[in-house]
């Protein structure tokens, strides 16, 4: 993967998460004495990278607030992961599904059919940004000081005529190999699982090896997927999950209320990660996009409810999350079969 391929709008959702961790983080330090700190980023280009590029501006930033920031670039997300729990990172930016090894409850959040649209998702965010929503985001050493949106996932096809439940048998999907969710969805309707990462999803997509793949609307034009959609495809208008990034500190590393001041500054500028994530949703050309029948979007939220249950009766996912989501999706559509009971 090369510095264009990768998501330039990841990026920019990303580089929002650092200009809100660092100077949140230095009100609280001590202007006489800086403090030394290290900072994994996970970006698929290494240190060349633009993602590593543009968090490297915030060190001068950082040091100004009292911190000397050390920064790490990473161009594989497990090992960025294995470094922050080994305690050679103070703080690490992950996405969702690797963080849910730090914290089950915030892992949870991109459950699938968890979190159906932007509505939902603004909610969520605005409750667990609350302090007394702290608890939920302490896991023992580790704390959860950023959650921040990248975007519904949506399923992108090869095949226009895959447009329900049972058409997904039989079919190879692009699937994370190391996120037990998605393994699990995908066999559960049949398909066949081809191992994958963010680092070659979209080329075995692109060039055939596989028949669906699924990725938020950021991935769109930066990874060329409209290779693999054109000339006979489509991105189907369904969110199965909502893409997240995080930013994980070692708690006993930084003051007591750094993770509350990053959160108390993201809330604030939420709406601009929304405004990046609306833009590459509206960069998607109209006849791209395939909207699901009454039906067949019920079948999906059946089978997702499914899925998603199954996975948190196995431990997978954190029965507090799946239970405050379902709230707030039957605030937002009391109408939902769901909600009945």
């Amino acid at each position: 993967m090369n510095s264009a391929t990768f998501p330039r709008r990841v990026v920019m959702a990303a580089t929002l998460c650092a200009s809100l961790f660092v100077p949140a983080l230095g009100h609280a330090q001590s202007k006489s004495e800086p403090l030394e700190r290290s900072f994994c980023v996970f970006d698929p280009v290494g240190a060349n990278g633009p993602l590593f590029a543009i968090t490297k501006t915030f060190q001068p930033v950082a040091l100004k607030r009292g911190i000397k920031l050390n920064l790490s670039a990473y161009t594989d997300e497990k090992v960025a992961a294995e470094d922050f729990k080994a305690g050679q990172c103070d703080a690490v930016l992950l996405t969702g599904t690797r963080a849910r090894e730090f914290n089950k409850f915030t892992g949870s959040l991109e459950a699938m059919g968890a979190v159906p649209g932007e509505e939902e998702m603004r909610l969520l965010y605005n409750t667990l940004s609350q302090p007394k929503a702290r608890p939920f985001l302490v896991d023992g050493p580790y704390e959860v000081a950023g959650v921040f949106p990248a975007g519904a996932i949506y399923l992108h096809t090869r095949d226009r005529d895959i447009d329900s439940v049972e058409k997904l048998q039989g079919k190879r999907i692009a699937t994370l190999d190391y996120d037990e969710a998605s393994v699990r969805m995908v066999r559960h309707v049949g398909a066949s699982v081809v191992g994958s990462n963010s680092a070659n999803f979209a080329g075995k997509f692109n060039n055939g090896s596989v028949d669906l793949a699924y990725a938020p609307a950021v991935a769109y034009q930066p990874l060329e997927l409209y290779k693999g959609v054109n000339p006979n495809g489509a991105v189907v208008k369904y969110a199965l999950a909502y893409m997240n990034f995080q930013v994980i500190i070692h708690r006993d590393r930084f003051p007591d209320d750094a993770g509350q001041m990053v959160r108390d500054e993201s809330i604030k500028r939420i709406d601009e990660a929304y405004e990046i994530i609306a833009q590459a949703e509206k960069d998607i050309p109209k006849d791209v996009w395939m909207s699901l029948p009454q039906e067949d979007t019920a079948e999906y939220d059946k089978m997702l409810q499914k899925v998603r249950l199954s996975l948190l009766d196995d431990g997978v996912y954190d029965e507090r999350a799946i239970k405050l989501m379902k709230a707030i999706r039957c605030r937002v559509d009391g109408t939902r079969s769901e909600c009945a009971s």
